[in-house]
């Protein structure tokens, strides 16, 4: 087990404005602070509670409160990375005794993506209760799906610390059940981006082309309304905080857009007696033009095997 470095000590009470009261430090609310809070939450044993609000640090609001706390949550999250994979893999192969190993890397991304992770740290409210600098908080970092998938990782990363393998194990699995359970087809769990350049480079081997077409607001409350293009042509706009999130609105629009056309085209082939053309290369299978086309069952971004990739 790797070395601890040295107790917590005297907490700063001060740039904690921005915090829920239950997120803020324990000096700063009385007993509960929040990692007494998340223990709470997650009904779990938890012995080690410093080790698990390091768990809720960010690195700025570290920066704040220089002697506050052991440190920032990245070591924690670095742990907390392998430990989420090794349980979800785990349970997915013994869930999925059909797959082969690339549907079960398939089910694994759709779950340990940042998006997945995210939905993960949302089942808990983790965001409620991480430690934020004044900056970051005001920026919207609670919703942040990227913050938010690394306090998950570094919370189970403090968990397996202090509670060991088997607990943190059964505690993940339990939390991620809805989607180890899911037997959509690999295709459909895949992210709308991910679908969508799929279907464009097996039909003219290019990629969908994001242009920002507006972004308003402060820095903290940013509004980007974005465009994709497919072959010469505008097929979806979306809007969010953050340009990743506007692009994926966009993909799902230029994918229901896809599917109304697809449609249309079966409809007008049927009253005419006309075959409709494949929307992709001859040697594609039919079903999974239909799973290119059908609703995502849940949203992800491919993840490398060890470490969930960002940006």
């Amino acid at each position: 087990m790797p070395k601890r470095s040295a107790p917590l000590g005297t907490r700063s009470s001060t740039s904690t404005s921005e915090l829920p009261s239950a997120a803020r430090p324990a000096s700063a609310t009385g007993p509960v602070g929040p990692a007494a809070a998340l223990a709470e939450r997650l009904g779990l044993p938890v012995r080690d509670l410093e080790l698990l609000e390091q768990a809720l640090v960010h690195s700025s609001w570290l920066h704040e409160h220089r002697d506050a706390a052991r440190g920032h949550n990245e070591r924690l999250e670095f742990l907390g990375d392998v430990v989420v994979n090794m349980a979800i893999s785990e349970a997915l192969y013994e869930a999925h005794p059909s797959d082969d190993e690339g549907l079960l890397s398939t089910r694994r991304a759709s779950i340990v993506s940042t998006t997945g992770l995210a939905r993960l740290a949302g089942r808990i409210d983790l965001g409620a209760l991480i430690l934020l600098g004044e900056g970051e908080a005001q920026r919207g970092g609670r919703r942040r799906p990227s913050l938010l998938a690394s306090a998950f990782e570094a919370v189970a990363g403090a968990l397996y610390l202090d509670l060991g393998w088997e607990r943190t194990r059964l505690w993940l699995v339990e939390l991620a059940e809805p989607e180890l359970s899911n037997d959509s087809p690999g295709v459909s769990l895949k992210s709308p981006k991910s679908r969508l350049q799929e279907h464009t480079q097996r039909r003219t081997g290019l990629r969908p082309e994001y242009r920002i077409i507006a972004a308003s607001g402060p820095d903290h409350e940013k509004l980007f309304r974005i465009e994709v293009w497919i072959e010469g042509r505008p097929l979806g706009v979306g809007e969010g905080p953050s340009r990743r999130t506007a692009e994926t609105a966009a993909a799902t629009r230029a994918l229901e857009e896809l599917r109304r056309e697809r449609a249309a085209a079966t409809s007008t082939a049927a009253a005419t007696g006309e075959e409709v053309a494949a929307p992709s290369a001859p040697s594609m299978a039919i079903d999974e033009i239909a799973e290119i086309f059908s609703e995502p069952a849940v949203a992800s971004r491919t993840r490398a095997p060890s470490r969930r990739t960002r940006g």
